[in-house]
């Protein structure tokens, strides 16, 4: 499968400040990645780079096998929905789509107007004048209808309710299922997105730790619940991500498969074993990596 996009060694410094420190990731064709990692963590400087807003500080980055920087070869095959994405005063929700069919040449005219009726944008008012979720359905709409080979989403779904959260999942993946591109879903909903991603980056303090399939994370992390002597016993020598005692019972996080006969052992002894969302790993490992040495990161 080909390669949209690779970055070797890609930084960023603002002064004194490292925002994006040595990054290497590659993205291929025709799948769904997400981009995850807390506020500051450097996900939207990034983004920024890949669609040429920012220029690195050093390190390698191409798109479709090209630099991105002034080359409208490369932007004209992206689709970037930023959360704060800026339009004149003027402007009604049919202007911004009638300039989003200007830059992007997959636009798919009839499926954005259907898609307005889905979240039900009125057409002519002023986007100033929307609110919040309506703002964020513009840019949901912008991104799905660009039919972008890379299209980005960079928290896409502030302010929408639930009910119009789902929708844009739902027509994110079946738009996705008849028009394959690749797709970077920055947000911090992991749970509600979990499922649809293949694959897994997370940032934090500006380095990569986790370069991962998204099937091969789910599972690899267990929480455990029993007699803190018990528990201590069974978790020797695993890698534990947290522990917490209250009193005589204790509860631990732990990263790594386990096995039926382990299970089995767990339920001899009165341990209680549940599986951790892919939103509690990041949650531990982030919490994690703040005690550890910058450089001291894995892949």
């Amino acid at each position: 499968m080909s390669l949209i996009l690779e970055t070797k060694g890609l930084t960023k410094h603002y002064g004194d400040f490292t925002a994006v420190d040595n990054v290497s990731i590659s993205l291929e064709e025709g799948k769904i990645y997400g981009l995850l990692g807390r506020n500051g963590a450097g996900k939207t400087t990034i983004m920024h780079m890949i669609t040429s807003q920012l220029f690195p500080s050093s390190g390698s980055l191409h798109v479709f096998g090209e630099e991105p920087y002034e080359n409208n070869n490369v932007l004209s095959r992206i689709s970037f929905v930023k959360e704060s994405q800026k339009y004149p005063d003027s402007y009604q929700v049919k202007d911004a789509l009638d300039v989003a069919e200007m830059f992007h040449p997959n636009w798919d005219r009839d499926y954005a107007y259907s898609l307005i009726e889905d979240f039900q944008l009125p057409l002519k008012r002023r986007i100033k004048k929307l609110s919040r979720g309506m703002l964020s359905s513009v840019g949901i709409i912008i991104g799905l209808a660009s039919r972008a080979p890379l299209t980005i989403f960079d928290e896409p779904y502030l302010g929408l309710d639930a009910v119009a959260r789902n929708l844009f999942y739902n027509r994110l993946l079946e738009d996705f299922t008849e028009h394959p591109r690749t797709v970077v879903l920055s947000t911090h909903l992991i749970d509600e997105v979990s499922q649809m991603l293949e694959h897994v980056f997370l940032i934090d303090q500006g380095r990569i730790i986790l370069n991962e399939d998204a099937e091969q994370l789910r599972g690899r992390a267990f929480s455990i619940a029993g007699r803190a002597s018990v528990l201590d016993d069974f978790i020797h020598g695993r890698q534990v991500l947290s522990r917490d005692s209250l009193g005589a019972l204790a509860t631990a996080t732990v990263m790594g498969s386990i096995s039926t006969s382990d299970r089995k052992l767990a339920a001899d002894q009165g341990l209680e074993l549940t599986p951790v969302s892919l939103q509690q790993l990041i949650i531990h490992l982030t919490q994690e990596n703040k005690t550890a040495p910058k450089g001291a990161a894995s892949k």
